[in-house]
């Protein structure tokens, strides 16, 4: 007669041998070890809040009060209370109300706050206002003189290099520099001889020059017509 029989209905499995422990009798026992190995995490990360160390307060300051900024902008000065993180494209048009420069990508990606520093096309919205204290700062609306659009602002009329106009005070403003860029000698990267200007600018200079503003409306065509034209004297000189 067997010593292992086990009785009818019982769910106890047959031991292998009688020293051997029964598989359901290991597995119990490997799950109450491993039971055992998780309750010191489990107990960890169930602690209160306020039993956890806690970390050190991030250190705060005050914010840098406004202060006098005086700016040069179209022969006028302007005296403005400013953070010194505020851009130039919102000096001009928040605290100064020049609202001819647009803000458009507001990350110098578009050209539409295009200005002029000291004859220098540059991105207003990527500048800070303090940083140009003594320079001569020019907008679109400081290229007319005594009510007499510039040659710029009337060749775009001639050659209708508009749709909706909100790219239109950037554009001309780059192309005024374009053109003072371009009788200084300055080259492009489509220059073929950069130790020599060409007599005129020809459309892929045109383009290349002024690729830094985008015309979202699509006038590039009547853009590069009117540059063209004040260049060839067409409409007076730039």
């Amino acid at each position: 007669m067997s010593r292992n029989r086990v009785p009818p209905g019982s769910d106890e499995e047959p031991d292998a041998t009688p020293n051997q422990p029964s598989r359901r009798r290991f597995l119990q026992s490997a799950a109450a070890a491993a039971t055992v190995g998780v309750a010191p995490h489990v107990r960890a990360q169930t602690q209160p809040a306020a039993s956890l160390p806690s970390a050190p307060p991030a250190e705060t300051r005050a914010p840098e009060p406004p202060r006098p900024v005086t700016l040069s902008v179209n022969g006028r000065a302007y005296t403005l209370q400013l953070e010194p993180r505020v851009t130039l494209l919102d000096a001009l048009r928040e605290y100064a109300g020049l609202m001819g420069t647009k803000k458009g990508c507001d990350r110098g990606q578009c050209g539409a706050c295009t200005v002029l520093i000291e004859g220098r096309r540059i991105n207003s919205c990527l500048t800070l206002a303090v940083m140009h204290e003594g320079e001569a700062i020019t907008t679109v609306e400081g290229l007319a003189g005594n009510g007499v659009l510039s040659p710029v602002q009337r060749a775009f009329i001639e050659h209708d290099a508009f749709q909706c106009g909100y790219c239109t005070p950037g554009q001309i403003c780059s192309a005024t520099a374009l053109l003072s860029e371009f009788n200084s000698g300055t080259a492009s990267t489509v220059t073929a001889d950069v130790r020599m200007r060409p007599p005129q600018l020809s459309d892929d200079e045109i383009r290349e020059r002024m690729s830094g503003n985008i015309c979202r409306c699509g006038a590039y065509a009547n853009i590069v017509a009117a540059v063209r034209s004040v260049q060839g004297g067409n409409s007076g000189n730039a």
